[in-house]
Order: structure tokens, then sequence, then C-alpha cells
């Protein structure tokens, strides 16, 4: 009987699936939710791998949120079915079972955000372009790397962006740019704008502008005088083409198909 504490039953089910069936002497049950666990393991598994960087990168984190529901639906199952099997009111455990079941927010903590962290890198023209912005100012070889899986075409982008940064050493050196732009790369990028028309058809142009900002005059609130910088295009430096090609079960990935500097 003490195998079949609910407190212990819990315990077990939480650690994997059928464990506390299993305790339980439901061995049908229990089986059966332990290759539903492996099972569904493997179909997310797959569906992240084939998935998270395509538009389609719902699909898998939807599946990793049934597969966590599923986790606590089998634990309270078996839970409630210790309950019945005592037949009466169990004693009061030492340690709350609901102490138990709340390590499962554990396992939904780490899909909730590691997930985010890498999903969708392809699935939209502002990921893409998120990802060409960070790599931009790296170093040749670590921008070249980064930009392997942003275009069709890499070493074209590699050439455009370098043209383009070309373009900006060469304003600055002029004193064009801020007192500062000579510091780091990054700095010749301050006032740049990476400007999204909006797609349409699959298809999207970007275009990073170098911009100056100008005090436009305004009212808050509509009563009080107040002012606020507005950026204004200078000149274009760099033109990047997108578009969508198939990806897996009928997904598609944004990328870089062609890349020209101005």
């Amino acid at each position: 009987m003490s195998g079949a504490a609910p407190g212990r039953v819990l315990r077990l089910s939480v650690a994997a699936w059928g464990l506390g069936e299993l305790a339980l002497g439901r061995s049908r049950t229990g089986l059966a939710w332990l290759a539903a666990e492996v099972g569904l393991l493997a179909v997310t598994v797959w569906l992240t791998v084939l998935l998270i960087a395509t538009t389609w990168y719902l699909v898998p984190y939807l599946a990793g949120a049934a597969f966590l529901v599923l986790w606590a639906l089998q634990a309270v199952l078996a839970y409630r079915h210790a309950l019945r099997h005592l037949g009466a009111q169990a004693p009061t455990p030492r340690r709350s079972p609901a102490g138990a079941i709340a390590w499962l927010a554990l396992p939904l903590l780490l899909w909730g955000t590691g997930f985010w962290l890498i999903a969708g890198s392809a699935g939209s023209p502002e990921a893409i372009l998120d990802r060409f912005v960070t790599a931009w100012p790296q170093p040749d070889d670590t921008r070249a790397s980064e930009l392997a899986g942003l275009a069709a075409d890499p070493g074209q982008l590699l050439s455009a962006s370098a043209t383009a940064l070309d373009q900006l050493s060469q304003l600055c050196a002029a004193g064009q740019l801020t007192e500062d732009c000579a510091g780091a790369p990054e700095a010749l990028l301050r006032d740049v704008r990476m400007r999204l028309d909006a797609p349409v058809a699959g298809r999207a142009r970007a275009v990073a502008e170098l911009v100056r900002y100008e005090r436009r005059e305004t009212r808050f609130l509509g009563l009080f005088a107040a002012s606020e910088l507005e950026p204004v295009p200078v000149r274009t430096l760099l033109e990047l083409q997108l578009a969508t090609e198939p990806g897996p079960l009928g997904s598609e990935r944004w990328t870089i198909v062609n890349a020209s500097p101005l």
C-alpha cells in the first residue's frame, strides 16, 4: 500500500509519464503513457528541428506546449487514481503533493524562454534584417560566418555590406559623421537606419539609410508646446531584396536574394 501512496504516485508521474500508474499496478495504462511520452517527445524535437527557423515556427512551440500540458494531465490523473485506490482519506503527507507538480514549472520556463531565443530566425523579413544588422559591424571573418545563412549568395551580401561600410568610413574621414565615428565599426552605424517596405507576395525591400535628426515643434496632449527629434534621410547606402523560399512540410523561409551598395 505504501507504493501506492498518492504523494509518491504524483512524484513518480512527474519524473516520467506512466510511472505513477505502474506503481498502482495499472501496467497497461502506465506503459501506454510511457510510449506516448517517447513518441510525442520525438515528434516535438523533429518539428522543432525542421520548422523553428521557418514561417511555421509556432507549430513546434504549440507541440511543446501540448507536451507539457499532457505531462501535467497524466500526473494529475495518476494522483486521482491513487486517491480512489485508497478508498479513504489519505493521511496528511509530510510534503505537499502540490510541491511535486510545481516542478513542472521548470520545463515550462525553459521551453517558454529558450524557444524564443532561437525561434523564427528566418520566419520574417524583420528577423533576417535583425540578424544582418547584428552581424554588419563585426570583423570580416565573423561577419562572413554570420551572413552565410542569411543570403542566397553570401559572398555578394558580404561584399555589398563591406562596400557600404567603406562609404561610411570615407564620410567619417571627411567629418560628415559623429565625432567618435572612427572609434569602432558600431560607431559608423550610429546614424544609419534600416527601413523595410511592407512585404508583397513573398518579397520585400529594405534599405540602409544615413539619417540626420532634426528637431520638430509639436504639442503634448495638444496643449503644451514641445519638440521631438525626427530622422531625415541623407543618403541611401545599401539596398537589400528579400524573398521567401520553400521550407520543410510546406513552410517558407525568408532570405536575402540580392544586395547592392548605392
